[in-house]
């Protein structure tokens, strides 16, 4: 009887600090905590297997076991008496002191056979160990001074600790003192006297231990282990019933239908594994509701608030509105005196967002900003008033003193975007699953907050918008007119000048060339060379003034191809030994390369021609003196391709996409040629897309440029009459 008492404590135990650790495995109290219980579990059966032990070497090696159970439980007792029941963290100087004490008592035991045990005796009348008296002292000593460690400070939080927390002390602490008092005497008092009769009063009154801890799990939320006995308590009567249910099966079945098994003991065999199939679930779903009840009584289902809070998540729109349910269901779901939260507004020129329940209290903004700036600075996902430890004191007191046992920062992209503040809860601490189930929420939250102050934003701005509209509108319509007015009245006064200049330019023009050719009698060298040089300057004028009034037909819609059959071989090498002269004297040289068959095409000969001299004429002012320009003149691909080739100053890269339009000059070349217009380009562009080519460039700033074009010979060739 004794044997199977001793079994069933060391069972309950082992199950015990399963259930503690299957909580959460990483928390010190909870791995302190299942270690005392496995503690309790491996010494009840050490003393079972002790009293049972037919030889004397078994019986030293579980006398061992359970004196090296019995040290290391007074060790994890002291550390966890340290932890417990503020869950503050474990000093480094006492964890180390107690762990190295606690290793060398237990290597002693271990390695040293006559540490303890100086002889065991086994007899039919009861088994029993002489011990070595000095040694056993100092275990005693070991053994006291921790134990009573422990329970002074337990003993201490009990007296200073708030209500639910001293409730827990107190229950931990009376089931601790109902099995170590007796076993104070049984099992380290009377076996100085080699009376080993009554070892099982110690861990037998751990039954008194285990089932006020229990009590404490039930009732106050200990270690918050309801959810893994709950799950554990609803498979365990689920199988039990089951299995009673199909042991009846059977046994109708073998006594009254069917006397002899065989074919039909197969199929009546596969009826009861559906039927067990059937049954398993409502039965798991009734034994869930049942324990439910005692576990959870005053807890709220999690599925259900996390579905009430989705809800409104996703239902209302309007900030205040949304906020302020959602802090009612967490106040219903976890009993807390107030919630409310704390939103920052994105603009400057707006006050911040609070709403919660009825008649909250809200947080001065300091104090908002002091937690802002602490969450920023340690990155801190929640702040929980119970776990905050003695380096966060300021932290503390700014929670006491306005009420708030946790505050969860709505964080995103390292932006804190505001709080979500819970008061004090009603009936004394939160767990670790109230802890969870706002870290579940917490994502959900914040891109809700975001997305309603979003469509606040886009809300504010939908009001004054049409009013913006209508304003801009109106202005980029007056604006409009006026540019309007102007590119008008530009366009008319380079048309009008246009005209007005070519007319004494052309008579300028040919008064020079009757006196270069002798008309007016003969001239010397010197004369003929100013004179070439007036007439040179005379002709580039023309041409400018003929860019001019192109770009204003462009403008004004009257610019029209008017298409001749053109000889392109003639008409480049025409333009480049007009510019010839200019060449020499800047002692630079046109280098022509052409096919040999150039066929004829239909073109505007005159806008043609004001193209190629255009890329002549600005090759030889942005080329270097000394240097030859390339003049190239093809067939590729069904195209005709003319290109002149310099190694002059080059296109800066970051403004060759601009080069092409109207009045656009690179900086370079407005560096070397102050008087250009920046006409000349963009109105090739224009001739050669009229023709339905495509304008040649490449360019590197420093090595020289490449201008041309390509024009199509299909489409423009002339067709021969038979």
């Amino acid at each position: 009887m004794i044997q199977l008492v001793l079994i069933l404590c060391a069972v309950l135990a082992g199950l015990l600090g399963i259930f503690v650790l299957m909580q959460n495995a990483q928390k010190t109290l909870n791995v302190l905590a299942a270690g005392i219980n496995f503690c309790i579990a491996i010494w009840a059966l050490g003393i079972v297997l002790f009293m049972d032990a037919s030889t004397e070497p078994m019986a030293t090696a579980y006398a061992q076991l359970y004196y090296l159970a019995a040290a290391v439980f007074v060790a994890l007792l002291a550390l966890f008496a340290k932890v417990f029941p503020n869950h503050t963290h474990l000093p480094r100087d006492k964890k180390y002191i107690i762990l190295g004490a606690a290793s060398v008592m237990a290597a002693s035991i271990i390695l040293l056979p006559n540490f303890i045990i100086d002889a065991v005796h086994v007899s039919e009348t009861g088994n029993f160990i002489e011990i070595n008296i000095p040694t056993y002292i100092i275990f005693s000593l070991y053994f006291i001074f921790f134990f009573f460690d422990g329970l002074f400070i337990i003993a201490r939080s009990f007296m200073s600790s708030k209500k639910s927390m001293r409730v827990q002390a107190g229950l931990f602490l009376a089931g601790i003192l109902s099995m170590s008092i007796p076993g104070f005497i049984t099992n380290l008092l009377l076996p100085y006297f080699q009376d080993y009769r009554y070892i099982w009063v110690g861990p037998a009154m751990s039954m008194v231990f285990i089932a006020v801890l229990s009590y404490g799990i039930v009732r106050h939320g200990m270690f918050d282990v309801r959810l893994a006995a709950v799950r554990s308590t609803v498979y365990v009567l689920s199988i039990a019933t089951l299995a009673f249910i199909y042991y009846l099966i059977v046994y109708t079945i073998s006594n009254f239908l069917i006397q002899d098994f065989s074919a039909e003991q197969v199929v009546a065999n596969t009826l009861i594994a559906i039927v067990i199939a059937l049954l398993f679930q409502p039965i798991r779903h009734f034994f869930e509701k049942m324990t439910a009840k005692v576990f959870y009584r005053n807890s709220y289902n999690t599925d259900d608030f996390f579905a009430e809070i989705n809800e409104v998540l996703v239902s209302h729109a309007d900030l205040r509105s949304m906020l302020g349910q959602v802090s009612e269901i967490i106040q219903e779901a976890m009993h807390a005196r107030q919630v409310y939260f704390y939103v920052f507004r994105r603009e400057s020129d707006k006050r911040d967002v609070t709403a919660g329940t009825y008649g909250y209290i809200r947080m001065p903004k300091q104090d908002i900003v002091d937690i802002t700036k602490y969450v920023m600075e340690y990155g801190d996902e929640m702040i929980a008033r119970s776990y905050l430890n003695a380096d966060q004191i300021h932290m503390k007191r700014l929670l006491t003193s306005n009420k708030i046992d946790i505050i969860l920062p709505l964080m995103r992209d390292e932006t804190v975007t505001g709080h979500l503040l819970i008061g004090q809860n009603k009936g004394g601490d939160y767990t670790p699953r109230d802890i969870r189930a706002l870290r579940t929420v917490a994502d959900e939250l914040i891109i809700a907050v975001q997305n309603a102050l979003s469509v606040e934003q886009v809300r504010d701005l939908n009001e004054h918008l049409q009013q913006r509209i209508d304003d801009a509108t109106s202005e980029l319509r007056r604006s409009n007119a006026q540019l309007q007015r102007l590119d008008e009245a530009k366009d008319e006064f380079v048309s009008m000048a246009s005209h007005q200049l070519r007319t004494p330019l052309t008579s300028v023009k040919g008064y020079i060339d009757m006196v270069l050719q002798g008309d007016v009698g003969e001239i010397n060298a010197m004369q003929r060379q100013l004179l070439g040089e007036a007439f040179n300057s005379s002709e580039r004028m023309v041409h400018l003034i003929n860019d001019f009034l192109n770009v204003s037909r462009l403008q004004t819609g009257k610019f029209i191809i008017e298409k001749v059959p053109t000889d392109m071989q003639r008409l480049v090498n025409e333009e480049v030994e007009a510019l010839a002269v200019n060449a020499r004297q800047r002692d630079m040289k046109f280098v022509t390369k052409f096919d040999k068959k150039i066929p004829q095409l239909l073109l505007d000969e005159s806008k043609i021609r004001q193209v190629v001299m255009n890329f002549l004429d600005n090759s030889l002012y942005y080329s270097r003196e000394n240097t030859k320009i390339a003049v190239g003149l093809k067939v590729v691909n069904d195209m005709l391709e003319m290109t002149v080739h310099d190694t002059g100053i080059g296109v800066p890269e970051k403004e060759q996409a601009h080069l092409f339009t109207k009045f656009f000059r690179a900086t370079n070349a407005r560096k070397q040629r102050p008087d250009g217009t920046g006409v000349g380009l963009f109105l090739a562009k224009k001739v050669i897309a009229a023709h339905g080519g495509q304008i040649i460039f490449e360019s590197k700033e420093g090595e020289g440029s490449t201008f041309g074009f390509r024009l199509p010979i299909r489409k423009l060739q002339v067709k021969k009459v038979n």
